[in-house]
């Protein structure tokens, strides 16, 4: 191999050794510098380390801002902390504006946090934007209210993230049939999207179930007229 082809088959060796550990450090950075930024002006001067030691001390907003939230947690738990949650409820509802954003997110927070919630909890395969293509997509839920009693099939709820941010996307109707649930983890699914389909995860059904496709090839062809034949 000439010097040249090898010192960049070295090079490109580092930046697949390096690059996933320094962007994951300087993202972790990222996040624990925004909070202390925002947490550790709050703490009082005389409980604050950095009051008494000539350097600053990373991760003390961060942890914190976790023994608070547990603490809050706790309080939150008891007689008195449920009666200050339905008080502070109570007085949100009443502002015109703030009650609309703390109702929805509320809702969502407690959807998706919830232990027996079953929201972005499986992996799913829906055929769009048309048949014959697929897209992977996130199960939310159940289909309720008007939206389900207008239609005739029974349907699902189904997020449908954009690469490479996953945050954004489409919310699909689909009916059961047409959603077929993946063995894949929700987290090897985000990966997946992320990538553009870089990050493949294996299949890792039994091998005689990897033979025999489960979806039948009739909805993966699109009709056609047989007198024009289109």
């Amino acid at each position: 191999m000439p010097l040249f082809a090898r010192l960049r088959a070295y090079f490109f060796a580092g930046i697949l050794v390096t690059a996933p550990i320094g962007i994951t450090l300087y993202l972790t950075w990222l996040i624990i510098d925004f909070v202390d930024g925002q947490v550790t002006p709050l703490i009082p001067a005389r409980y604050n380390p950095e009051t008494y030691l000539p350097f600053g001390v990373p991760g003390l907003g961060l942890v914190v801002a976790v023994i608070a939230l547990t603490l809050i947690g706790a309080l939150t738990a008891g007689l008195l902390g449920r009666w200050l949650v339905r008080l502070s409820d109570r007085l949100m509802q009443r502002m015109p504006v703030v009650r609309n954003i703390h109702s929805a997110l509320k809702q969502i927070l407690e959807t998706v946090l919830a232990q027996q919630s079953k929201a972005f909890r499986q992996v799913v395969l829906v055929e769009y934007p048309r048949r014959g293509m697929w897209a992977l997509g996130f199960l939310t839920g159940e289909t309720v209210g008007e939206v389900q009693n207008i239609t005739e099939d029974d349907v699902l709820n189904v997020f449908l993230p954009t690469t490479p941010n996953p945050t954004s996307g489409f919310l699909l109707f689909v009916p059961h049939s047409d959603v077929h649930v993946l063995d894949m983890t929700v987290e090897e699914g985000i990966k997946m999207v992320v990538s553009g389909g870089i990050l493949t995860p294996p299949d890792r059904r039994p091998t005689e179930e990897q033979a025999q496709p489960t979806i039948p090839a009739a909805s993966r062809v699109t009709s056609r007229d047989p007198a024009t034949n289109r």
